[in-house]
């Protein structure tokens, strides 16, 4: 295997590995950049879709939006100066996530339309077989899977749901042909998608039903448009990158739900926000009784209001069966409708494994997992060497963009390392995973509001928390800035 001074500067030797990157979401378009910035061009981005751009190119529903800042919801290398307003929708995301590849000249290394049916760990050769949904073999020394946790819907177990003779999608699978103006909307869930679309949904729908199955916390957030003055500033680089660190100077130390009474304040906040509903008892259904913070935080300045238009309605009753016309729920009222939305999320505990990945002995990752997602620093898991993950389990903080960030460029800094050591191949030990992980567990289970008794998608069938970070951004930094290969079992090929 050759070598070369790849770095431009001499000073570390670059092994020719071909380095595969799934998705071009934040994820492979943050790898892509950090191999470039330490010298590395053998990759190639490998992914399903027609366009670039992950979850914000799959995810088109009427009212989608980022969910933090928008000037902190970006890569660190790459600050946009034009976004709009402070929580940019999906359409200028979109936008972003695009231009960002251009600037990058990264189309090149992308193949579009490449989907994967399996990755496979080669223990003689100490390579990655990776099988396209073609049937074309790939061959990779790493692969870095930046799939992230919203890749595969999750679809209700509703009796009759296929029956439904009129229009059905998913909030994950949105199609914008549909002709839903004017039409009896029913909406399946009450979380991030649905108190995002409802409020879309109820413009245009001659009646929107909601079918919630437990009430959200939803506070209101500063949704501004930026003005002329202000977009003048952000062209300023030094303007525009002290915007940003200010807002990340308030947010990277920030530990979730870790003071009381500013879970208590966001409580209040929220049931503030809900009194603008007239109805007194769709007030109430709409109200929590688990505590803020234990599901997943929405936010929203237009979900509240929307329960006072004379075209919406809000039930509560358990939804029993699905019609041909409509959905029946257990008071025995068929609710007739034309269309019918599941905001029912994603199966997001799979990660990686939602491709099925086999390791070292042919081992499945789905296997390696039966008891929940688990690895080392959220990035690499035992058994499956030169594997790295973004966007993987326990990894979700504060801002995720760069949150992912930070993981593609720890993975470029230990396939660094190992060219620097002379190594084909690391897989974290066993040990060392285990102990990350009892620490994990024990600050997850400190994180009382997670403890609320709420039904959420943060825990695996086995009721292990696999999506959430019990530190600070700032923690989480610091744990990847520097890859330790005393962390890994490692390794040569055969016939290196």
């Amino acid at each position: 295997m050759g070598e070369t001074n790849g770095n431009g500067n001499g000073s570390t030797p670059r092994r020719d590995r071909h380095i595969a990157i799934i998705g071009a979401g934040p994820g492979g378009i943050s790898s892509g950049y950090y191999l470039r910035q330490h010298g590395y061009e053998n990759f190639t981005i490998l992914e399903r879709a027609d366009d670039v751009g992950g979850t914000w190119q799959r995810n088109r529903y009427p009212g989608l939006a980022c969910d933090v800042w928008s000037h902190v919801y970006c890569f660190t290398f790459a600050l946009n100066p034009s976004w709009t307003r402070s929580y940019a929708a999906q359409p200028e995301i979109l936008a972003y996530m695009r231009k960002t590849v251009t600037d990058l000249d990264l189309w090149d290394k992308i193949r579009l339309n490449t989907g994967i049916s399996e990755a496979r760990w080669d223990d003689e050769s100490a390579t990655w077989i990776i099988t396209t949904d073609q049937g074309e073999k790939v061959e990779a020394d790493v692969v870095i899977s930046g799939q992230g946790m919203f890749g595969e819907l999750k679809w209700p177990d509703i009796e009759g749901r296929d029956s439904f003779e009129g229009i059905a999608m998913h909030t994950g699978a949105w199609d914008e042909s549909a002709p839903i103006e004017g039409k009896r909307i029913g909406v399946i869930g009450s979380a991030a998608s649905a108190v995002q679309s409802i409020p879309e949904l109820a413009k245009v729908a001659s009646k929107l039903t909601v079918f919630q199955r437990s009430a959200n916390w939803v506070l209101p957030k500063e949704d501004v448009e930026h003005t002329d003055e202000q977009l003048e500033q952000f062209l300023n680089p030094e303007e525009l990158q002290a915007y940003h660190d200010g807002i990340m100077t308030f947010l990277i130390p920030s530990v979730p739900f870790s003071n009381p009474e500013i879970n208590a304040a966001a409580e209040w906040v929220a049931a503030c926000a809900i009194e603008v509903v007239e109805d007194p008892e769709t007030r109430k259904k709409l109200t929590p009784d688990t505590p803020w913070g234990c599901l997943r935080p929405l936010f929203s300045n237009h979900y509240y209001p929307t329960f006072n238009r004379p075209n919406v309605e809000l039930t509560t009753e358990a939804i029993t069966r699905i019609t041909p016309t409509g959905i029946v729920t257990a008071d025995g009222i068929e609710h007739e409708l034309d269309v019918i939305v599941f905001a029912t999320g994603y199966e997001v505990d799979k990660f990686a494994s939602r491709i099925p990945i086999y390791g070292r002995g042919g081992q499945s990752l789905r296997d390696a997992w039966a008891d929940g997602a688990k690895a080392y620093l959220g990035c690499t898991t035992t058994g499956f060497p030169n594997l790295f993950m973004l966007y993987g389990p326990n990894t979700n903080v504060g801002s995720l963009i760069p949150v992912i960030e930070q993981e593609a460029h720890y993975a470029v800094k230990t396939v660094e390392a190992m060219d620097a050591a002379g190594i084909d191949w690391v897989d974290v030990k066993r040990d060392v995973m285990d102990a990350y992980n009892v620490e994990l567990d024990a600050a997850i289970d400190a994180v009382e509001v997670w403890h609320g008794g709420c039904s959420h998608y943060y825990l695996a069938d086995s009721g292990r928390n696999v999506t959430q970070y019990p530190w600070s951004m700032q923690t989480f930094y610091a744990n990847v800035e520097t890859p330790n290969l005393d962390d890994f079992e490692q390794g040569v090929r055969v016939d290196a």
